[in-house]
């Protein structure tokens, strides 16, 4: 067999709500047997039955509008299926993927489950079945509903071979993945005591334990206690787990399964085919007894039972090895999950496995010395046993009442690979990894659960020492995303950490980094030109960005032909040659490029491109008009011309249109309107004096002017040589593949091709950018802004303009004081906002490793725990109801108060809840059986839209809303 790693847990046992709590309670040799709950039934009823048990807290707390289950359907439901849905997704959450990023895989759901008490105790009545019990009372649904649920396509099934079913289930699992059938499968049990029927069989079996505990191995024994429990492992391919990075608690070496066939009963067990599902699944694990530290058996407490178990082991592992092979059973600890009691053991060995030491047995003080187990090469565990270094293997056996017999081999999981060494190191000087940044992301489906989860983060963060958190928020990046509400906050420690997190928990809207997008952002980028480089530019950015560290040094690498030196080099030791235009020019277009790439790498895709003069270069580049290569060289070129122009020129940004310049400009005919920006907003050209006499006089008007730091008369006639130069260049352009605002022309791109002639006019043709914004605006109406240069100048003009009123201005590198927080606050701004970024590319390799993070904390807020059936959906009526209370304040339409009436009856909301937005599937749990109730209840209550089929009705079943409005409709039509 190959190797099948465990990568997710989630459980819930008595006494241990969640993995960590059962862990503890194994470590501190904790019990959760207790009184048998009132709810479940009154133990003075049942004398016969022992009035304790091992029984789950809230077993009737279900967050049906998380899982979009009507409230009527929940209270049909079957319990069993109630608790695994929350357990499928905390296990898959602790596998360190978002459930979400599984749907419409073929992910394999094996359950197992004993028994189908629930449907014996609500179907007896028939006078009270209805559809929606008889698919919840269905024991065989208990995978289905977390396939439907999650919208896995793989094998999807329950198993029932009663005690052992749940370890079978994990059997059948690792075969579909073996045979490829499913990548990921969900395994475990689930198990519920909702009435004392097989307690009494136990007792009438004489297999009753006085007091309701399980004490396995010990001279006290003296029967079963049941107990609740519900339990499901995350299963992969090893190699596959360990391709992925996902942490793998232990890892299942084999197993298998067998039938004790005709023996002293069909509910006696067999002492030979015990030993012969041992020898088969050590034979299928590749190894021998004597290599078994320890076995976790099926131990139930039983006289019978504990003998003949310790006799096959015995015979198994009784051979000659250093130390006796260690048993123990944690039904002493919970009782008898009877379905879930295989995944109990299971996990308990996982994280045995997983933390090295093995939980001492709870009965171990009083050892049942007819059991003989140092003779037969065993012992009980009075103490927690440390597990050596290297690879430890241990044993997992369950065994069903009707001699289905189970036994797994778990070994301890292969040391993780150390993460990939970056292919660009981090430069001298560079922060350590305990002050990189991080995005920590977290979704919920509704605000409150968004406040609720919160603020368990925050707790669950708080507990930990304080430290570095970049690691936590690439864990939460995979894991906590994906649902409606979301938040992000930028952070570099823990610290910082908790206090957003409580600070977003504690307002009540459900703002402060939180929000639920309706959409994808639609993003501009907007790069910069000549005038904003500075020595030492993005250097704060460099040191902690790989990303962009991977692509200046694309950009340094084409560039450094036609320069004969490292622009990066030169950018980032604070050089004060790069005010040159030889220099400036191939930086700034290699900053514009190299951060350009970072955001498309991160997932950040520009549905349009702008580029401010200069800038149009890394545009084109970012559209696809010219390649990297190309650019480089026009670059190189371009301000190698420019540097050779005569100095004497300058530029002089005016806080004026050109109407109010018309006059000024006529006095000074050298100077030229070299940039509109804005409706206020000129830059202009030409001879320094010039520019002066026009300064000053603006100045007596009250109009500001402020020269420019640059030394030449861009974008002016000056500029001839250097454009004449230019157009003798072949360039190698393609029409580009994104929008491309113009600043040339003033307008979006069409099908001019930006080849030499393109680039000569630009450099002394005025830039118009003004126009040039708007046409980008109103082409793809951005809702974010980016600004793609080392500091900020095109947001303020695009501000002032007041072209894109309601976009969000991003800057992912806004100036010297830059460092990797801005960049990673732009991504966090966008993920609120719907992008679902490439989260990788924002962590350095060594951050790439997982970290358990809090589980969801699901709404308790619903309890749903009826042993009757529920009651049907009312009989259709046929006269018209009195109209409910309005869907929202100021509804007073009849039709759609009808409908929001029907839709409460069929799904048993409250009618506070059935507004008009609400959606019947993803809102209100509705299915076909309930869409076929709601008609007949529709057409009751409103008799004169007459007969409507389903299929007239499955257009308009988008929201409440829309089924009220196509019903109004129907009837005007068939009035008139």
């Amino acid at each position: 067999m190959g190797d099948i790693a465990i990568v997710g847990i989630d459980c819930a046992f008595p006494g241990a709500a969640g993995v960590q709590a059962y862990w503890d309670l194994l470590m501190r040799g904790g019990s959760g047997i207790g009184p048998v709950p009132a709810q479940r039934w009154e133990a003075r009823e049942f004398p016969a039955v022992c009035g304790s048990g091992g029984f789950i807290d809230d077993a009737d707390v279900f967050d049906s509008d998380f899982f979009s289950v009507a409230p009527r359907e929940a209270a049909a439901m079957d319990p069993h299926h109630r608790l695994l849905l929350p357990c499928a997704w905390r296990a898959l959450e602790d596998s360190g993927r978002a459930p979400g990023e599984l749907s419409g895989t073929e992910t394999g759901v094996f359950v197992g489950v004993m028994g189908g008490e629930w449907g014996r105790l609500t179907m007896s009545d028939l006078a009270r079945v209805t559809p929606l019990l008889g698919a919840g009372s269905s024991a065989g649904m208990a995978a289905n509903r977390i396939s439907y649920h999650f919208n896995f396509t793989g094998p999807s099934l329950a198993v029932d071979t009663a005690c052992s079913s749940s370890l079978v289930a994990v059997h059948l699992a690792a075969s579909s993945l073996h045979t490829g059938e499913c990548d990921t499968a969900l395994a475990g049990g689930v198990n519920i005591v909702l009435s004392p029927s097989l307690g009494l069989v136990y007792e009438q079996l004489g297999l009753a334990a006085s007091d309701g505990r399980c004490k396995p191995f010990s001279a006290d024994a003296d029967g079963i206690g049941r107990g609740d429990g519900v339990g499901l492992v995350v299963l992969r391919r090893l190699d596959d787990a360990l391709a992925d990075g996902q942490r793998v608690y232990a890892v299942l070496r084999g197993s298998a399964v067998n039938q004790d066939g005709r023996s002293n009963g069909v509910i006696a067990p067999n002492r030979w085919s015990q030993e012969r599902v041992l020898r088969s699944a050590y034979r299928r694990a590749g190894t021998t007894p004597d290599r078994i530290a320890f076995v976790e058996a099926h131990g139930t407490g039983t006289v019978l039972g504990d003998a003949i178990e310790c006799a096959a082991l015995g015979a198994v592992h009784g051979t000659e090895r250093g130390t006796p092979c260690a048993i123990g059973s944690v039904k002493g600890n919970l009782g008898h999950t009877e379905g879930a009691a295989g995944i109990a053991g299971l996990i308990k060995t996982a994280l045995a496995l997983h933390h090295r030491i093995v939980p001492a047995g709870l009965h171990a003080g009083r050892e049942n010395p007819r059991l003989r187990l140092g003779e037969r090469g065993l012992r009980l565990l009075g103490s927690p046993m440390r597990l050596p270094r290297g690879e430890s293997l241990a044993g997992v056996s369950s065994f069903g009442m009707g001699g289905t017999n189970a036994h797994a081999v778990l070994a301890t999981a292969p040391r993780a690979p150390r993460p990939a060494a970056p292919r660009t190191s981090r430069p001298t000087g560079a922060l350590a990894p305990r002050g990189a940044v991080g995005v920590f992301t977290l979704s919920a489906d509704t605000p409150e659960a968004l406040r609720r989860n919160l603020a368990a983060q925050a707790e669950a963060v708080a507990r930990r020492p304080r430290g570095a958190a970049a690691t936590l928020c690439r864990s939460s990046n995979r894991v906590k995303t994906g649902l409606p509400y979301r938040f992000a906050a930028t952070v570099r420690d823990t610290g910082e950490l908790v206090d957003a997190l409580r600070e977003a928990a504690a307002r009540p809207d459900a703002a402060g980094g939180a929000a639920r997008p309706w959409g994808r952002p639609v993003v501009a980028f907007l790069f910069t030109g000549q005038g904003t480089e500075y020595p030492g530019m993005t250097a704060g950015l460099h040191r902690e960005s790989p990303a962009y560290r991977r692509h200046l040094g694309e950009a340094d690498e084409a560039l450094a032909g036609h320069l004969g030196t490292s622009v990066r080099e030169l950018i980032l030791s604070g050089d004060t040659r790069v005010h040159r235009p030889e220099f400036a020019q191939p930086a700034l277009f290699a900053v514009g490029y190299a951060l350009a790439r970072t955001l498309t790498s991160l997932g950040v895709t520009p549905a349009a491109v702008l580029g401010h003069s200069l800038g149009e270069y890394a545009a084109a580049v970012t559209a696809g008009a010219l390649e990297l290569g190309e650019a480089a060289r026009l670059v190189a070129r371009r301000g190698a011309l420019m540097s050779e122009l005569p100095r004497g020129g300058g530029m002089t940004a005016v806080a004026a249109g050109p109407g109010e310049l018309a006059e000024v400009l006529a006095r000074e005919p050298e100077v030229v309107a070299a940039a509109f920006n804005g409706p206020a907003d000129t830059v202009l050209s030409g001879p320094v004096d010039a520019l002066g006499r026009i300064a000053k006089e603006l100045d007596l008007r009250g109009t500001k002017a402020r020269p420019l730091p640059v030394a030449h008369a861009f974008h002016s006639p000056l500029l001839a040589p250097a454009a004449a130069d230019l157009r003798t260049l072949p360039v190698r352009c393609a029409p580009p593949a994104l929008p491309l605002a113009s600043t040339r022309y003033g307008r979006m791109l069409r099908h001019e091709p930006m080849d030499a002639g393109y680039w000569a006019d630009q450099i002394e043709e005025p830039v118009l950018m003004d126009t040039a914004l708007g046409a980008l605006v109103a082409d793809i109406a951005p809702t974010h802004l980016i600004e793609i240069g080392p500091r900020s100048g095109l947001l303020e003009i695009a501000a002032r303009g007041g072209r894109a009123a309601g976009a969000e201005f991003l800057h992912p590198a806004p100036g010297e004081a830059a460092t990797g927080r801005e960049l990673a606050e732009t991504v966090a701004a966008l993920h609120r906002c719907g992008l679902d970024p490439r989260w990788e590319e924002l962590y350095e390799p060594e951050h790439r490793v997982v970290e358990t993070l809090a589980p969801y904390v699901f709404s308790a807020a619903h309890r749903y725990w009826d042993r009757q059936a529920p009651a049907p959906a009312p009989a259709p009526v046929h006269e018209p109801v009195p109209a409910p209370a309005a869907a929202r304040a100021g509804d007073d339409d009849p039709v759609l108060l009808a409908v929001v009436e029907a839709v409460s009856e069929v799904g048993g909301h409250p009618r506070e809840r059935v507004v008009r937005e609400a959606r019947f599937h993803e809102d209100l749990g509705f299915d076909s059986v309930m869409i076929m109730q709601l008609k007949n209840r529709v057409e009751a209550r409103l008799p004169r839209a007459g007969e409507v089929s389903v299929q007239q009705m499955l257009p308009a079943l988008r929201s409440v809303g829309s089924l009220a409005a196509f019903l109004g409709d129907v009837i005007m039509a068939r009035s008139a």
